[in-house]
Formats: structure tokens, C-alpha cells, sequence
């Protein structure tokens, strides 16, 4: 609380004090100390050509805006930097005599720096009554510039920001804001004897605080959010549309084009950042993946769009952007022309027709519409759409040779490879629990309402209903086994160093295919958590990437890093290239940027 001190004084507690010339001290203090212990007043400013490192001179400089000017400290320059353009010094600022100093901080004001003169040096030399340079100092406030007739919220009342009355107002305890007594409501008579006090922004409402075993209220800031009044219907994913990513896809790279290994065709997810885990499509809201330089990976077709045009095996989609989405809104009407940059550029790369683009063959890109296919962009062109407003429309052509999901063999496909809905993990036991919850609060409120009745009903119901018959299990499907090529058996077959291994993942063959889920659990890194890249398989029979090895010996760590066996200081590292074969074909571009 601020009480007796004025409103400025929380600016006055960080500034450093000022050491005064010997020609300013008071007349009647001015023998009281001799010259050598007063600092004389700086005055001479260093030339470029001047500064050398290691001298201390006096600079300004703000700790918390670099940029901007702060105070005057003592420093020693520590390099000196000069191009065509640009002048550069980095100091390091002394901080008192106890030793503390901030290093390697860049100095904006190369013009301004003073020598620190000698004590007793300005009264020898008879410059001591020559008027100083005015040397300026930043301002308090940077919103108003310490203008004194400008109001301002910010270092002044926060309800009327006018500069009045210092020993009127109040600083909160929790904001640091200043508050008149007379601009409050209601307004207070007098400064209150109170140690602490708190601005109605802060203060706690006994009204609101939660007791034990009550439900949690809604937040003052939350309640001023858009979304505390939205009359929007939509299902947002009942709290999952913006939950972070538990596990993210390291099969393959970010830029990769074409399938994701291990997700056919048909697969289905409930959420959409369980798609973003899979590495099907990784950004949670937007629409299209990709860089404005090397084209687009993936795009979801949500019907986002009004000039969206589903045909089934090719359908039209509508770049991003030329919409109002601040304040929070996940979706807004057409406002103004799309522009093919960014996204729309990435995307037009990928056409390997001729309209529009130059003649090349184009990369497929991953579409997220009731599972994942690959898709080509044939064309694509500017257009006034539906809103009036130009759009750029692009067409695209299904050239995945696996059935599209909604035909009869695509069907059939999923049936047979066991494809159903994917749920986060512990969501349906989760939701289990919240129903049941639910029913037995139901049931409790219920007796509660009349007990007698509702004991009577309850007997009755025991007595005359015969007991539930019981549940017979659901019928497994039968999954097709995932099919391994000639030429994949015959480097599994040569991987006779991995032999152990890959036995127990062929008895994953039958599952599918989470039998790829398998191959990386079992020739998973366990340095860097990743399917091993240029394997190595150790006399232990274990698997770690060469590089990972190469940076334990590099620390004088020459043991196994799965089972700590002595490996040797000259242990040749050499390359499991039957593994690395059959892995490549396995999960294809899982190696790019490693």
C-alpha cells in the first residue's frame, strides 16, 4: 500500500543514484570532503577510433529494453565490432563494489560514452566550472514519455491516469497499480491503516472462493473471453480440439511426402490431434501442411470451405486465408482475396499439370478424409467464389493404388485388416466412469426425492425381474496378415545378427498392420528412442545408431548402452546393412534429416 509515499516513488527505488561534481555540493558542505573523494562529473566523450577493449568507461544502457535508453553504469568494453554499416560494442556493466556484473551486453549508444574522470583531475586542470554535456536519461513511463500534462493509466490513477494528488493514491499489493482513494467505489475517506490492500481487479471475492468439495467457478478472465458467451452449437471435441501431443510420430520426418507406414487406408481416429500423433496430417487446426518452398505434405478436407466440391475419387478444395479469424474464432466468412503465398503457394507446387504452373511431376500429398489416401493436384486457378471474393481452387486426383475407403472393396479391405475407430489411451475407460458417475448420481438424487417409494420400487424390481441374460462377447474379426515380399524375407534372412529378434516380430505378422508397430518397438534406439539408423548390432545382441555410439565413445564410454557389456575402446563400428536394408523398406524416408 503506498500510504505516505507518492506515486512515483516505485520508479525512484530502482534508480541508481546520481554522483554529483564537485562544483554542485552545497555551499556550506562544499569542505567538508576534499577532492580526491568526490567523483568529478563526467564530461569528455570517447571518439570511435578512441574505445579499446578493456578499458572502463561510463555508458547507459537499459537491462530490460537493450534498445532503449536506461541508466548511467560504469562498464569495460570487452569487443569492438566495425562493418561498412554498422558500429557495434559489447561491455560488460559493473554493478557496485561487490563484484556483480552483467557480460556481453550490446550497447545501442555508441555515441554517448564518457570517460569516468580521476578525482581531483577536473579541479587541476580548471575545467571544473565549465558547464558539462546535459546528458539524457530514459523515460520513467514509456507510455506517456514522463509528459506532464498527458494522462496516463499506466504510472498514474489507473482509473483516470490524471497526474494529481500523489498523496491520494493507493498502490496495489498484487498489480503494482496506482489508484486515487477518490476514484475508487466506493471511494475510500482516507488512506487505510492496513499493512496490505488490493485493487477490485485483484481482490478476492469471499462470494467466490471455493469451499472443499465444491465445483470450481469460472475465472474473472475467462468470463471476458468471447468464448464465455459464443451461442455456437459445435462439438469442439469436449475439451480435445486444443489438448497437447502425448507422443509424436518419428517413423517419419516432418517434410515427408506420400503414405505414412503403418496407416493404411481407412483408418479412423476420434480426435484430430491423434491424427497429428500418427503423422498423417501434424498441424491441430490448419487446414494444409506444408513449406511455401517445397510444397504441401498433407490436407484435411473438413468442409470448411463453401466452394469445397466433394466428387468422391477427385474433388476441388479452396486455398487458406482471406478470412477474419481474431478473437479467437476457429472459422469466419469469406473477407477479403486469398493470395497464393504461404500454404496456397505450397500447394500449387505439388500440380503436375500444366494450367497455371510450369510442367513438372508433382509430389502426392495425404488427404485426412475418413482415412488416409494419397492424392495428386492436377490444376489449379484463381476464382470469385460463393462470398465474392477471389479464391484459389485446386484439383485433385486420388492415385493411391489402395481402394478408397467408401467402395465395397475399400470396405471389405478394412473389414479385413480389423480397422476401427482409434480413442486416445484411457478414453473409453475415462468415459465409462463418467457414466457411471452419472447414473449413480441419478439414482442417489432419486432416493433422496422420496425414499420410501423409491425402496418400494426397488424391492419390487428385485423381486419380479428375472436376472439379465448374459452378455455373449462380440465375434473377432479375423485380421488379414501383413504380406512381406520375396525380396523383404530374404534380407530378414541375411540379418542373421538379428535373428532372435526378428522372430519375435514375425509373430507379429498376424496382426496386421501394427506388425510395423511391432518392427519399431523391437529395433527401437535406446539412446535416441528412434527406429535405429545405420544400425549397429553389437557382440550383445543389441541394436544403437552409430551415431548415438559414436558420441558415447566420444564421452569415454565404451560399453553397450542397453546392457553396459564392455565393448572396448577400438570397437569397429560397422554398419548392419541388411538391417538398414530391410528397415528403409519398412518405414521409407524415416532416415531424412538424421
Amino acid at each position: 500500500m503506498l500510504g505516505s509515499r507518492p506515486w512515483f516513488s516505485r520508479f525512484l527505488r530502482f534508480s541508481p543514484p546520481v554522483p554529483l561534481a564537485l562544483s554542485q555540493l552545497p555551499g556550506e558542505r562544499r569542505g567538508a570532503a576534499a577532492g580526491k573523494d568526490v567523483r568529478p562529473r563526467a564530461r569528455t566523450v570517447y571518439q570511435w577510433h578512441q574505445l579499446e577493449e578493456g578499458m572502463v568507461v561510463m555508458l547507459n544502457y537499459n537491462p530490460d529494453e537493450p534498445k532503449e535508453r536506461g541508466y548511467w553504469y560504469d562498464a569495460q568494453i570487452q569487443r569492438k565490432r566495425e562493418t561498412r554499416t554498422l558500429r557495434e560494442i559489447y561491455a560488460r556493466i559493473l554493478l557496485g563494489d561487490a563484484g556483480d556484473s552483467l557480460n556481453d551486453c550490446r550497447i545501442a549508444f555508441t555515441t554517448e560514452i564518457y570517460k569516468i574522470e580521476e578525482p581531483g583531475s577536473a579541479e587541476d586542470s580548471g575545467t571544473a566550472l565549465e558547464s558539462p554535456l546535459k546528458r539524457s536519461n530514459g523515460p520513467e513511463c514509456k507510455h506517456c514519455k514522463d509528459h506532464p500534462q498527458k494522462a496516463c493509466r499506466m504510472c498514474n490513477c489507473r482509473l483516470c491516469g490524471v497526474k494529481q494528488d500523489p498523496d491520494k493514491q493507493l498502490l496495489c499489493d498484487e498489480c503494482d497499480m496506482a489508484f486515487h482513494i477518490y476514484c475508487l467505489d466506493p471511494p475510500l475517506p482516507a488512506i487505510p491503516a492496513d499493512e496490505d490492500w488490493y485493487c477490485p481487479e485483484c481482490r478476492n471475492d469471499v462470494s467466490e472462493v471455493v469451499l472443499a468439495g465444491e465445483m470450481l467457478k469460472e475465472s474473472k478472465k475467462k468470463a471476458k473471453m468471447a468464448s464465455a458467451s459464443s451461442s455456437s452449437q459445435r462439438d469442439w471435441g469436449k475439451g480435445m480440439a486444443c489438448v497437447g501431443r502425448t507422443k509424436q510420430c518419428t517413423i517419419v520426418p516432418s517434410n515427408h511426402h506420400g503414405p505414412v507406414p503403418g496407416v493404411p487406408v481407412g483408418t479412423l481416429w476420434k480426435f484430430r490431434v491423434q491424427v497429428s500423433e500418427s503423422g498423417v496430417h501434424r498441424p491441430h487446426v490448419a487446414g494444409i501442411h506444408g513449406r511455401s518452398s517445397e510444397g504441401a505434405y498433407s490436407l484435411v478436407l473438413a468442409g470448411g470451405y463453401e466452394d469445397d466440391v466433394d466428387y468422391g475419387n477427385e474433388f476441388t478444395y479452396t486455398g487458406s486465408g482471406g478470412r477474419d479469424l481474431s478473437g479467437n474464432k476457429r472459422t469466419a466468412e469469406q473477407s477479403c482475396d486469398q493470395k497464393l503465398t504461404n500454404m496456397n503457394r505450397a500447394l500449387a507446387l505439388n500440380c503436375s499439370g500444366i494450367y497455371r504452373c510450369v510442367r513438372r511431376t508433382g509430389p502426392s500429398v495425404r488427404v485426412e478424409l475418413e482415412g488416409r489416401e494419397c492424392l495428386s493436384v492436377a490444376k489449379y486457378w484463381p476464382e470469385k467464389g460463393k462470398s465474392g471474393f477471389l479464391v484459389w481452387r485446386y484439383l485433385l486426383k486420388r492415385n493411391d493404388e489402395e481402394p478408397a475407403p467408401w467402395t465395397r472393396e475399400g470396405k471389405e479391405r478394412i473389414k479385413k485388416l480389423g480397422l476401427t475407430m482409434q480413442y486416445p489411451e484411457g478414453y473409453l475407460e475415462a468415459i465409462a466412469a463418467k457414466e457411471k458417475e452419472k447414473e449413480n448420481k441419478e439414482e442417489s438424487e432419486a432416493a433422496t426425492d422420496s425414499p420410501a417409494k423409491g425402496s418400494r420400487k426397488r424391492k419390487s424390481h428385485t423381486e419380479t425381474e428375472k436376472p439379465p441374460p448374459a452378455k455373449t462377447p462380440p465375434k473377432k474379426t479375423k485380421v488379414e496378415a501383413y504380406k512381406l515380399t520375396r525380396e523383404q524375407k530374404a534380407l530378414i534372412k541375411g540379418d542373421e545378427l538379428n535373428k532372435k529378434l526378428w522372430g519375435e516380430a514375425m509373430e507379429s505378422l498376424k496382426l496386421g498392420p501394427r506388425f510395423l508397430n511391432k518392427v519399431e518397438e523391437v529395433f527401437l534406439c535406446i539412446c535416441c528412442q528412434e527406429v535405429v539408423y545405420q544400425p549397429i548390432t553389437t557382440e550383445c545382441q543389441h541394436n544403437v545408431c552409430r551415431e548415438c555410439l559414436q558420441r558415447s565413445f566420444k564421452a569415454e564410454v565404451y560399453t553397450c548402452p542397453a546392457c553396459r557389456s564392455d565393448l572396448g575402446k577400438t570397437y569397429a563400428m560397422s554398419v548392419n546393412k541388411p538391417l538398414q536394408a530391410i528397415l528403409s523398406q519398412f518405414f521409407p524416408g524415416y532416415s531424412n534429416g538424421r
